[in-house]
């Protein structure tokens, strides 16, 4: 008999904004893993080294921003995930954190993958809007014979024209022939890039379909970037869900 996974939960801000931010979210998650029996980790960004603008704000940067997450974590007790953009942060990322996230658009970067896999932490593959869910057994192997056993993927949507996003659920059981182990970004799955005037745009009213459809394709995990206040975050706003909506969501998927 096939044994059957349990779904984890993955959950924060897009990046870090302030500790009173982190505090809140973290919060919640905690109640909400106490109240349904969650296996839920806390993510948020030190650094986002891909936005659309110079001008945009990118976060406090890899010291203080690793410092922050591990005062999460002893407040709060939750798992920590990142995601890294170059080789050289994977050594210090994984020092605090136990999930090192790869961005989408850096998920065939042979050196920042075999970085992330020497450390021996788990590492999470954002499938790249320009491939298949085939196409992800590579950065699976990447990073397996580099010494990660425990490697995730994620699929995030597919770029089909200009400023828009296309989610193929296919991508979902085709990429759980490479790992037991494949999250819905049920965020940025409805995120419009570039579509707001020099920043990324998105339709948050879709992530509660879009993380329903995934469980029905068989996923074993979802990621939710969410805020307080989404309107006023200083980054992914559009996409992100409210804080106050994320229970309800998380019930219906459980």
């Amino acid at each position: 008999m096939e044994q059957k996974i349990k779904p984890l939960f993955i959950a924060g801000p897009c990046v870090i904004e302030s500790a009173g931010l982190l505090d809140e979210v973290a919060a919640e998650l905690v109640r909400l893993r106490e109240k349904y029996g969650l296996e839920i980790y806390f993510k948020a960004s030190f650094d986002k080294a891909n936005r659309t603008s110079l001008s945009s704000f990118r976060g406090p940067g890899l010291e203080r921003g690793l410092q922050m997450l591990d005062d999460v974590r002893s407040k709060h007790g939750l798992p920590l995930l990142t995601d890294i953009h170059e080789s050289w942060q994977a050594q210090p990322a994984a020092e605090v954190v136990d999930v090192l996230q790869i961005p989408a658009f850096l998920c065939r970067q042979t050196d920042l993958l075999v970085a992330a896999a020497r450390t021996g932490k788990t590492v999470n593959v954002k499938k790249a809007q320009f491939l298949s869910g085939v196409d992800m057994q590579y950065p699976v192997q990447k990073c397996r014979e580099s010494g990660c056993s425990d490697v995730w993927l994620t699929e995030r949507g597919n770029s089909f024209g200009y400023n828009n996003l296309v989610v193929d659920f296919r991508n979902i059981p085709d990429m759980l022939r490479w790992t037991p182990r494949v999250i819905m970004d049920c965020t940025h799955s409805v995120q419009r890039p570039g579509a707001a005037g020099g920043k990324t745009g998105g339709n948050r009213e879709f992530v509660p379909a879009m993380a329903l459809a995934a469980k029905a394709f068989g996923a074993t995990g979802y990621f939710f970037e969410t805020h307080p206040d989404p309107d006023h975050a200083l980054s992914d706003g559009p996409n992100m869900l409210r804080l106050e909506d994320l229970e309800t969501v998380a019930r219906a998927l459980i």
